[in-house]
């Protein structure tokens, strides 16, 4: 199949694609005689993988890794678990990290009910005017 159909068939962009190819990721396909890229099942299946790594937000070398071990699995020392206990680790520090900005938000927010009358200041930019002179503001607390 040519890049575009396996494109659509993985929902990964054609330049992705491309990219997964030449970070090693995703073997070169054979070509035809016009020089069209032929990709296989395999390159398929491989970058499904990929996608689904990808979508799990794993870093690139962790799906290197992963692949390493699917290519060859006595050749490899990869811990799987070891590596899904790391994207775990930093996912929840991401949503630690979302939580106190959703926290910093609604106090933002706070600040406006949403109706301003003529030349009255909207609380929420006067807070960011705030913020923006080096002054305390509702979202972060005083240092």
């Amino acid at each position: 199949m040519q890049i575009n159909a396996l494109a659509r068939a993985t929902g990964v962009d054609i330049e992705t694609i491309r990219f997964y190819e030449k970070q090693g990721l995703l073997p070169a396909p054979a070509r035809l005689d016009n020089g069209y890229r032929n990709y296989a099942q395999a390159h398929l299946e491989r970058l499904s993988f990929i996608r689904h790594c990808r979508a799990l937000d794993m870093p690139l070398a962790d799906v290197q890794r992963l692949l390493g071990f699917v290519d060859d699995p006595q050749g490899h020392s990869v811990n799987v678990d070891e590596l899904v206990d790391e994207q775990l680790s930093r996912v929840r520090a991401r949503l630690k990290s979302m939580r106190a900005l959703e926290k910093q938000l609604l106090q933002l927010r706070s600040r406006c009910d949403g109706e301003h009358g003529d030349g009255e200041p909207c609380g929420i930019l006067t807070e960011l005017v705030s913020a923006a002179h080096g002054e305390a503001c509702a979202c972060h607390a005083a240092t």
